[in-house]
C-alpha cells in the first residue's frame, strides 16, 4: 500500500493505493467519482477518459500511483460550478442517447477546444477517434463541437 496525494477536480486529495490499482478503479471505488466508466478495460473505447495535467488519458491504463503530485480532472471537475458551453451544446444538439460515452467524449472534446479553439471537422474526428459511441453515429457530437467553435469566433 502506498499513500498518494494529488489534486482531483481542484481539491487536494490523499488516498492509499495498491501498486497495481488503476486510476479508474481508485476514482470510482475509493473516491466516489462515477463519470469515468469501464467500457473495455483496454484503453480502446475512451469511456474512462480523464485529464491529467490537462491532457486526456485513458484512466484504465494508468496506475493510480502514477498521478502522485499531479492534477486529475474528471467530468465532475469540468462541470463545476455549472455546465460548460460545450456541455450545453451537447444538450442542444441531442448529442448523446444512452450517455455511456458522454464523459469521455466531453473530456476529449474539452482538451481539443482548449488546444485548438477553432478545429475543422477532420480535426474534431481525429481528436475523438479514441472515443467509441454506439448510439449516435457521431454526427450530433461533431455538430455540437463545431457550434461551440463557431460561437467562439464571434
Amino acid at each position: 500500500m502506498a499513500k498518494i496525494k494529488f489534486i482531483l477536480n481542484n481539491e487536494m486529495r490523499t488516498v492509499d493505493v495498491e501498486p497495481n490499482e488503476t486510476l479508474l478503479d481508485v476514482l470510482r471505488d475509493k473516491m466516489g467519482v462515477k463519470s469515468p466508466k469501464c467500457g473495455c478495460d483496454r484503453g480502446d473505447c475512451g469511456a474512462c477518459a480523464v485529464m491529467i495535467d490537462g491532457k486526456s488519458v485513458r484512466s484504465c491504463l494508468v496506475f493510480a500511483i502514477e498521478v502522485n503530485g499531479q492534477e486529475v480532472t474528471t467530468l465532475e471537475g469540468i462541470s463545476q460550478p455549472k455546465l460548460t458551453k460545450l456541455q450545453e451544446a451537447f444538450i442542444q444538439f441531442n448529442s448523446f442517447q444512452c450517455g455511456y460515452c458522454a464523459p469521455g467524449v466531453i473530456i476529449s472534446a474539452t482538451e481539443l477546444l482548449n488546444n485548438n479553439p477553432h478545429p475543422d471537422l477532420e480535426e474534431i474526428k481525429e481528436a475523438l477517434s479514441g472515443n467509441l459511441c454506439r448510439c449516435t453515429g457521431y454526427q450530433p457530437i461533431f455538430e455540437a463541437i463545431m457550434d461551440v467553435s463557431r460561437k467562439r469566433k464571434k
